[in-house]
């Protein structure tokens, strides 16, 4: 019997004996991961609708648009809204899932979203930490007074201090620098809190919110104290808080961002979340959350950039051949896939592990952000190339991925100040 006739007797017809001659594997949505739950397939689909046919229409409707025309009663932005409230995905409706099924479906809804449009999805996000701080911060009776489908805001960064203000520790400061004087101080009077100051115009839904996450520095009588600040929810309809004018400016334009203005705003203690003795841990809890759900939403618009140029690439013709033909577009589109499935992954594995453990890890969070956000703008920069000249077209979606993506490598901390904090807290001062 000859040599190939024998071996071929001897194959088992399982395993990769029936793979085909040359295996072709087609991923899913969300790339090469286990099977999702029944119930995270749910969220996913649910989560996917919406992305599909609201969050992506009205992005683009509202990237077009004026700031005013944005905030405005008739704005497509408004409607958005109500749909996403009609879904019901919320910081009281998610409490109701276990801690492990939370850390499993908060990154797969947010990369959904991220995918959809990252602006919105930011400004969803945010909208829901006035109801997501009560619940952490153990001060659930609040959530009896405003409703989950109200707007929020987180209040954090200031005129004279931006990510500086994630840093009330002082671990990145220079050994010569200071802090300066806040702009924006809570002083403590008896039963009250007296709110006075300035929050800078990128507070996201500044211009529109209707109760705020307020984190500032706070005063107990030896004057102003950045490093033992407050965090107060305070309801945005009171006398003494105005609003700016919303923020003009290059990516991420349907959400709406503005300053908050303080003019001897007073509130019951009661209102209070966290006080000066636990402020910077406050700071660490919020910024943890905040990182984290800001990597999973890039990684979704990563993932839209490259699904863009995939497409492009089958249909394109040059060269009498489709465009992936062309050896250098299956290199770029590979390269799209792998930051995709890097970011995915690392997002998926520190989102569990930091809603799980008893101390989060703020540099593992850091990384996510760090590393989507440099995903999404890097996937948007290629996807813009292999498009040409159609890519710097408003026709082709690319190029507003790509003034979005900018924007995000800035908020929530800029990653260099990021890169600089998260590695100075994996330092271990014993072996200094």
């Amino acid at each position: 019997m000859p040599v190939q006739e024998a071996i071929a007797v001897e194959q088992p017809t399982h395993g990769i004996f029936s793979w085909p001659e040359q295996p072709r594997v087609k991923l899913g949505r969300t790339g090469a991961e286990p099977e999702l739950s029944e119930t995270e397939q749910q969220f996913q689909d649910m989560a996917h609708g919406f992305a599909r046919d609201v969050l992506r229409p009205i992005g683009r409707q509202l990237d077009r648009m004026t700031p005013e025309q944005v905030i405005a009663p008739d704005s497509p932005y408004w409607v958005m809204r109500s749909k996403y409230n009609e879904l019901q995905i919320n910081p009281l409706t998610l409490s109701e899932l276990s801690p492990k099924e939370i850390a499993r479906i908060n990154p797969i809804i947010n990369e959904e979203f991220g995918w959809g449009d990252g602006g919105l999805a930011v400004s969803l996000g945010s909208g829901q930490l006035p109801a997501m701080l009560s619940l952490m911060f153990g001060k659930a009776y609040l959530l009896d007074r405003f409703s989950v489908e109200q707007v929020g805001c987180w209040a954090i960064t200031e005129p004279d201090h931006g990510t500086d203000a994630l840093d009330p520790s002082r671990q990145i400061f220079h050994p010569g620098g200071a802090y300066g004087k806040p702009n924006c101080v809570a002083r403590f009077e008896g039963d009250k809190v007296v709110i006075n100051g300035q929050k800078s115009a990128w507070v996201s839904n500044g211009p529109i919110a209707e109760v705020c996450v307020l984190y500032c520095s706070a005063d107990t009588g030896a004057g102003p104290d950045p490093q033992r600040g407050a965090v107060i929810l305070v309801p945005l309809n009171l006398k003494g808080v105005g609003k700016g004018k919303p923020l003009d400016k290059l990516g991420q334009r349907g959400l709406p961002q503005g300053e908050l203005f303080f003019d001897n705003v007073e509130l019951p203690l009661d209102h209070v979340l966290v006080g000066p003795d636990h402020f910077q841990r406050a700071v660490y809890a919020v910024h943890t959350e905040a990182n984290m759900a800001m990597g999973a939403v890039w990684t979704g618009t990563a993932r839209s950039a490259f699904d863009i140029a995939w497409d492009y690439a089958h249909s394109r013709k040059q060269g009498g051949v489709p465009i992936y033909r062309h050896q250098s577009v299956a290199h770029r589109l590979f390269h799209m896939y792998r930051r995709v499935e890097a970011a995915r992954a690392l997002v998926r594995r520190v989102t569990e592990f930091n809603t799980l453990a008893e101390l989060p890890a703020l540099q593992s969070a850091m990384a996510c952000k760090v590393t989507c956000t440099q995903a999404a703008f890097d996937n948007a920069s290629d996807a813009i190339q292999l498009l040409g000249g159609n890519g710097v077209t408003r026709e082709y979606p690319v190029e507003k991925i790509f003034r979005d993506a900018r924007a995000a490598m800035i908020e929530d901390g800029c990653n260099e100040i990021l890169a600089i904090k998260g590695g100075t807290i994996m330092m271990d001062p014993d072996l200094l």
